[in-house]
């Protein structure tokens, strides 16, 4: 590979962006939560603190292989605790479901980030 001007041993190895991408990820992210109506709002604060206490490193968010029974177990949980409101419960489950997954995928990944050279 032909570069047209030379750089020095600490300037190729370096990547001074590398966390770039990671703090754009979460203003997208938050931008993302501020369009979710209330009652989405609240499952979601409500599934945080869920994962928030279960951030450790044998806990069923880090497992390989998640056991599903746990994971339903933890969306039951969630939803006892909510207020139905205007949504039907199997709705609310399913809503659940949906944003603890998408949480528990968010942690995980930013878990695994490492850099590799």
């Amino acid at each position: 590979m032909y570069y047209d001007r030379y750089l020095p041993f600490y300037m190729a190895h370096s990547a001074p962006l590398f966390y770039e991408g990671e703090s754009q990820q979460e203003k997208e992210f938050q931008l993302i939560k501020s369009y979710y109506p209330e009652a989405a709002l609240r499952i979601q604060e409500k599934v945080e603190e869920i994962c928030d206490q279960m951030d450790y490193p044998g806990s069923p968010i880090y497992d390989e292989y998640p056991d599903r029974f746990t994971l339903d177990q933890i969306c039951k949980k969630i939803a006892g605790e909510m207020e139905t409101g205007d949504l039907a419960v199997a709705s609310l489950e399913e809503l659940v479901q949906v944003l603890l997954f998408q949480e528990i995928h968010r942690r995980r990944c930013r878990s695994c980030r490492r850099r590799y050279f």
